[in-house]
């Protein structure tokens, strides 16, 4: 378990840029405060032995200023002031040769000093080796200056032993410098392998498999793990397309030709050695200055993915089968048992009314329950068949003009003796002018009838429902509020679904759940929305409305009509 660690370890970038940053330039001010150092020793000592004429002191006293103008480097460091100290001793060069004669003179070692100096000044924001050859042709004009000073002073008498000591110093100077610009270079050199060794070994270590393509696909370089699938060989000799199976292989290409114009483009194929497998391709242009563009790809193993979204696939598909088979099945079976319960409602009504004679009092009891129960179960049955046609798309709406206050005044009339006996006072607010629309009518008298029904059912004795039917702009409106028993919050978001019901055992018994179902998918089939406004223990308006008006309102708002918090069933 240890090796990955001592392996990542091994292998990461050493964090020694900042110290080592720190470190040139102090050590390139050591280098330029030891020549200054040794230059003036080398003066006091050709002095005290009287070996040295006045024209080679000052020679040497003006090289060992750029030296002691070096060790500035320890307070700040940077490509601008290293180019000034390489011209400082370019002047300081150019000086000595004119006081001594150049290579003619007792200090022939003084002139390669730009050189050493323009190697221990190397920087890295100055460019190649930019400092160095400004120091050699440093050199050169020192040798032409000391040519010009022999020509025009002569040659003055031969001082080997100062030469010798000017010639050692600047060696000194040379090697020193080469071991401290070079010496950089190789950790600078070693710091960029080991950061580029990391680089490669994450993306060896990825679990996908990252690929550089040329525009026509072939494979130039590959990292990571590869599934065996892809034969990279074949992909380096004839291309990704070669490898893709034949149906996937028009995807592929055209994946290939919109990453080359700079998309991010995902893609999904089988590969031909092996059809069972799915392989996600991402495909992304990568340009590099002067040279052609190529394609970075990302290749990731989607068999699992791909199998995931067959099975949801598969499970969707046969949900909605299920479902288109039980809405058949409600829709066949609601068809067959209205029929023969058509017949017992009509012979329970005949028992009623005794026409063929009276009949025992406990019978004609029996003969209520029977006509009640069936006209109940007449009324759900119908509400599944519709509610079986507008799932299983078979619903068609009756669409003409007519006037929207004889469906809703039929509705009032069908309900009211139900309200009557519940002490209940219904009440309609309607348009004293026709009301035309285009609609359904007997969508729109099921719609109406539905909402009276269930605010009746649910309107206590002595209570209030109020029908309210207007126009604005293209909608009509239809309102049916009560003082009922009212709807609680947690329930509103729930209202408005199939045998979906409010409020305790008490207040479901008294129906199915499927008429505010059939109210807002008969609204939604107009183009419209229902809407609920209930506080618990006040009651309860509910809001449809359609935009069905078949011409301008008689009211036209002048801003939208503001709703109490409605919430959308």
């Amino acid at each position: 378990m240890t090796k990955p660690r001592q392996h990542q370890q091994r292998n990461a970038p050493r964090a020694r840029p900042d110290a080592d940053a720190a470190r040139g330039p102090s050590l390139v001010a050591l280098w330029h405060a030891g020549w200054a150092v040794s230059v003036a020793l080398t003066a006091l000592a050709a002095q005290i032995m009287g070996a040295i004429h006045e024209p080679a002191l000052s020679a040497l006293l003006v090289m060992a200023l750029p030296g002691v103008a070096g060790i500035v480097l320890m307070a700040q460091d940077g490509a601008g002031l290293r180019f000034l100290l390489i011209g400082a001793w370019l002047l300081a060069s150019l000086a000595a040769a004119g006081l001594t004669g150049g290579l003619a003179g007792p200090l022939p070692g003084l002139l390669v000093m730009p050189l050493a100096a323009g190697i221990a000044l190397e920087h890295s924001g100055a460019g190649d080796d930019r400092l160095t050859r400004v120091g050699a042709l440093a050199v050169g004009l020192a040798l032409a200056a000391g040519l010009i000073a022999v020509w025009l002073n002569g040659v003055g008498a031969p001082q080997p032993v100062l030469a010798a000591a000017s010639g050692f110093l600047a060696l000194i100077a040379t090697v020193t410098a080469m071991r401290l610009t070079w010496g950089e270079r190789r950790r600078r050199l070693q710091r960029a392998e080991n950061g580029l060794s990391h680089v490669e070994n994450l993306l060896n270590a990825q679990p996908g498999l990252v690929m550089l393509l040329s525009a026509q696909g072939r494979l130039e370089a590959s990292w990571g793990a590869g599934s065996p699938a892809l034969p990279l060989a074949e992909v380096r000799t004839h291309g990704l397309s070669a490898i893709v199976n034949a149906p996937d292989q028009a995807a592929v290409v055209a994946a290939l030709s919109r990453a080359e114009t700079g998309q991010t483009v995902e893609v999904q194929f089988s590969p031909r050695a092996a059809l069972d497998r799915r392989i996600t391709l991402i495909l992304r242009r990568f340009d590099i200055a002067g040279d052609a563009p190529r394609l970075i790809a990302q290749a990731l193993d989607g068999t699992a993915q791909f199998a995931r979204e067959l099975r949801l696939e598969n499970a969707r598909l046969e949900a909605e089968a299920q479902s288109a088979g039980k809405t058949r099945f409600l829709a066949n079976m609601s068809h067959e048992l209205r029929t023969p319960l058509n017949a017992v409602i009509g012979f329970a009504d005949i028992m009623r009314q005794r026409l063929f004679g009276a009949l025992p009092d406990r019978y004609a009891g029996y003969a209520d329950s029977i006509h009640e129960a069936g006209g109940h179960l007449l009324a759900l049955i119908n509400d599944v068949l519709d509610l079986s046609k507008i799932e299983a798309e078979r619903y068609e709406l009756a669409v003409e003009t007519f006037d929207a206050r004889d469906a809703i005044s039929a509705a009032i009339a069908l309900v009211r003796l139900q309200a009557d006996d519940r002490d209940i006072h219904l009440a309609g607010v309607l348009p004293p002018q026709p009301l035309a629309v285009t609609a359904d009518p007997r969508a729109l008298k099921q719609i109406t009838l539905n909402l009276l029904s269930n605010a009746v059912k649910f309107t206590p004795k002595g209570g209030s429902v109020t029908v309210t039917l207007d126009a604005i702009g293209p909608y009509m409106e239809l309102a049916v509020a009560d003082t009922g028993v009212g709807i609680a919050p947690e329930d509103l978001k729930r209202l408005g679904r199939p045998f979906e019901q409010a409020g305790g055992s008490d207040q479901r018994s008294q129906g199915t759940g499927l008429g505010l179902s059939l109210v807002r998918s008969l609204t939604e089939l107009h183009g419209g929305r229902m809407t609920i406004d209930s506080t618990l223990g006040e009651g309860t308006v509910i809001m449809v409305r359609l935009p069905v008006v078949a011409f301008a309102s008689r009211v036209e708002p002048t801003a939208p009509v503001a709703k109490p918090a409605p919430v959308e069933a």
